[in-house]
């Protein structure tokens, strides 16, 4: 291994970045940079590339299925483009009088993106587009699996850089093939590193000394109550866990519905393709899904047909079964069912009432998934307010089918992003959806206004008060 060679490699490819960086700022425009973001969106959007992509991500990765890749390459796209279209994300944003202040944005320079397997296209783009937004320049770095789809991916983007007039060079990725070497050198010199996949990367990233954005586990819970339209939840949570075969780390992982509910959920689960596993199902699921406590590939992300065939299920499934139910009690550290699964099946638990439930979720998002997000169907308001104050999370998904709407949708008002944060909880320096906000410096100039200088009693007459007492 020439790890002197892979080291100089990724110093001739961040000065190049570095160059491009610097006239795309000094000749760019919002509009110019708004240009750049549609031409990498397009490439690809355009449905003849979106297709093939998505096959040959499927092919090399092992992960997914390449029908629910093209709609989540498509949306995602699409609506980050709707997000960004009149959006100002350089230069003079701001003048306030009242304080003397006006702002700027300027670019971070740039920056360096680790992105994982299970989204090699849609999380690239989505990184590129935010980079580009603002002026950056942007270096990729794929997962092994993910290299070759995003390679691919990477002519098309700087085909149309070069149709537009712009150096392709804006937008480049870490030479094939990847390895440790190279990305660590990267996160060193980068301005700024977005760090989407492994817990391990996101830890790599933030002891880089570069300033980092890391994202946190999933491991979705959603509460069903007893006020639920069981049905709708039931049809959303199917929608979820299924899409793309649940390489989201946002689908669910496990489900909580309150006793006065859970046989009626039950039945909703099985209408919608659930099979419910037995005890021994279970165990058997359990072996072959874990191995001494870590996650295998043999149930991962894979079709519903190799899932069932694997734990032996082919004859006990319909032609409606999409996925897998098991019925759970265990919850936390020693008990793996509880935790983030990437694959077709979540565990399915039952509380006597909603206290019971959120006790429950917290006992399983302590143990992954912490900061995240969680669901609740319901039509009282009011939980989800009780959920935001007594949880540890940064997202209440409510009423929806939770992998598409926690990362944005169309119905709701989260930014689009593939890389949600989870704040302290997760141990992310971030609690939002990753955005183009997050690819800025804010320049302030500070102007004398008049003084505005308190007097004593107007801060402190409250504690004098309440002291007094």
């Amino acid at each position: 291994m020439d790890i002197e060679g892979d080291i100089l490699e990724i110093d001739a490819l961040v000065e190049k970045a570095r160059q491009a960086q610097a006239v795309y700022e000094a000749q760019g425009s919002q509009k110019t940079f708004d240009l750049a973001c549609q031409a990498v969106a397009w490439a690809l959007m355009k449905p003849e590339h979106n297709s093939s992509l998505s096959k040959l991500a499927v092919q090399k990765t092992g992960l997914g299925n390449a029908a629910d890749k093209t709609r989540k390459n498509h949306n995602k796209t699409l609506g980050l483009l709707r997000d960004l279209k009149s959006v100002t994300a350089f230069g003079h944003v701001e003048d306030n009088a009242e304080t003397g202040l006006s702002t700027y944005l300027r670019p971070k320079g740039v920056i360096a993106a680790i992105v994982p397997s299970t989204n090699p296209l849609a999380t690239p783009v989505n990184n590129i587009i935010n980079a580009l937004k603002s002026g950056n320049a942007i270096i990729i770095a794929p997962s092994p699996k993910g290299a070759e789809p995003f390679a691919t991916l990477l002519t098309f983007i700087h085909q149309n850089l070069r149709s537009i007039g712009l150096n392709p060079d804006l937008v480049q990725m870490v030479p094939m093939p990847p390895s440790k070497a190279k990305t660590q050198r990267l996160m060193e010199l980068a301005d700024l590193l977005v760090v989407t996949g492994s817990q391990n990367n996101v830890r790599a990233g933030y002891s880089s000394g570069t300033p980092a954005l890391g994202v946190g586990q999933g491991n979705v819970v959603t509460i069903i109550d007893e006020s639920a339209n069981i049905a709708d939840a039931a049809e959303k949570i199917a929608a979820s866990k299924t899409f793309d075969n649940a390489t989201s780390c946002s689908s669910e992982n496990a489900v909580i519905a309150l006793e006065e509910v859970y046989d009626e959920a039950v039945a909703a689960l099985e209408a919608e393709g659930g099979l419910v596993l037995s005890e021994e199902e279970t165990q058997r699921l359990m072996s072959i899904h874990w191995h001494n406590g870590k996650l295998t590939s043999a149930l991962l992300a894979k079709d519903i047909d190799v899932v069932l065939e694997r734990l032996e299920l082919t004859h006990r499934a319909s032609e409606n079964t999409r996925f897998l139910v098991v019925p759970s009690a265990k919850a936390g550290a020693d008990a793996p069912i509880s935790g983030e699964k990437m694959a077709q099946f979540f565990a399915l638990y039952k509380a006597k009432d909603f206290q019971e439930a959120v006790t429950l979720a917290l006992t399983i998002q302590d143990y992954q998934g912490a900061g995240h997000s969680l669901g609740l169907h319901s039509t009282n308001d009011a939980r989800a307010h009780e959920l935001a104050m007594a949880a540890r999370t940064c997202r209440v998904i409510v009423n929806q089918a939770h992998c598409f709407a926690t990362g944005g949708f169309f119905n709701n008002g989260l930014p689009f992003s593939l890389s949600m944060g989870c704040g302290s909880w997760g141990g992310n320096s971030i609690d939002g959806n990753l955005n183009w906000e997050h690819f800025v410096n804010r320049v302030r100039i500070v102007r004398v206004i008049e003084e505005n200088k308190p007097e004593l009693e107007d801060v402190l007459s409250e504690f004098w008060s309440a002291s007094a007492k």
